[in-house]
């Protein structure tokens, strides 16, 4: 899952990309109204958290400009005012969710996970194949019974591929859906994520690769 973060004040926006990357998310930072509409609309994000009171391009203009692009992100608004009003304006602008400060982490973390289940088409809560089975919402897995302990960037490219439903997902989608801005291109990483998923998921394997197009389930 990837997210991108607009929040003018650094140091909670910081903060709360290193919450979510804990919660195996990939996440982008932009501190202004510009450079979260420039990344929103160059980026494929699962969920934008949008800071509502931004400086510069106020972050009603960056949800009406993303509406208005045809952006099929979910964004889910943040603002210090927490007033029917507010909610009503927010939502009416075209934003999925809206969620007042100060919030509780987890409920960010839970409403950023119910809004990506809706995006890309709609993936469901819990995922299974045979005897594998991951939990979107509480971001675990397990095959035949145990527990599988994944790191976040393999958690990422399973539940993508899964959400695919067989359909060959390339090394660029899953770089482009799994990894941040940071990521190298020119790197195997999405190579090495695969042979060490594969390892973790044991037998039988599940995961093709196709040749010069990709992995599929």
């Amino acid at each position: 899952m990837r997210v991108l973060v607009v929040e003018d004040d650094e140091e909670t926006a910081q903060t709360v990309a290193i919450g979510l990357r804990r919660a195996q998310m990939a996440v982008d930072v932009a501190t202004d109204g510009d450079g979260g509409l420039e990344r929103a609309l160059c980026n494929d994000y699962d969920v934008i958290v949008l800071d509502r009171d931004l400086p510069g391009l106020h972050g009603d203009v960056v949800c009406a400009e993303l509406i208005a692009a045809g952006c099929r992100s979910r964004v889910l608004m943040l603002t210090a005012a927490g007033t029917t009003e507010d909610l009503v304006d927010g939502l009416g602008l075209g934003a999925d969710d809206y969620l007042p400060k100060p919030f509780d982490f987890p409920v960010l973390v839970a409403r950023i996970g119910a809004l990506a289940r809706r995006s890309h088409p709609a993936v469901p809560p819990v995922l299974r194949l045979g005897d594998l089975v991951v939990d979107t919402a509480r971001r675990t897995a397990g095959r035949a019974g145990r527990p599988l302990e994944l790191a976040p960037k393999e958690f990422g490219v399973l539940e993508l591929l899964l959400a695919s439903g067989g359909r060959v997902v390339s090394a660029e989608e899953l770089r482009e859906r799994v990894w941040d801005e940071a990521a190298d291109p020119f790197t195997s990483a999405v190579k090495i994520t695969i042979s060490r998923l594969r390892a973790k998921l044991g037998d039988p394997p599940i995961i093709e690769t196709v040749a010069k197009s990709g992995y599929r389930i």
